[in-house]
């Protein structure tokens, strides 16, 4: 079966409201002694994820 892929469009506004979330979710599992790597792994991807400039008509 082939894998399909799915696109997100997000303005800068969400974008920054996105990293900070997921960065305040890791700060608070951080403190409860609990592990991050699945928040870690989603703000690399998201943080170095391509932008792209298009028209909606």
């Amino acid at each position: 079966m082939r894998e399909q892929k799915y696109y997100l469009v997000f303005d800068e506004v969400e974008r920054g409201i996105i990293l900070r979330s997921l960065n305040e979710l890791r700060n608070h599992l951080l403190l409860e002694g609990r592990y991050t790597d699945a928040v870690d792994e989603l703000l690399i991807r998201f943080a170095n994820a391509k932008k792209k400039k298009f028209k909606i008509k």
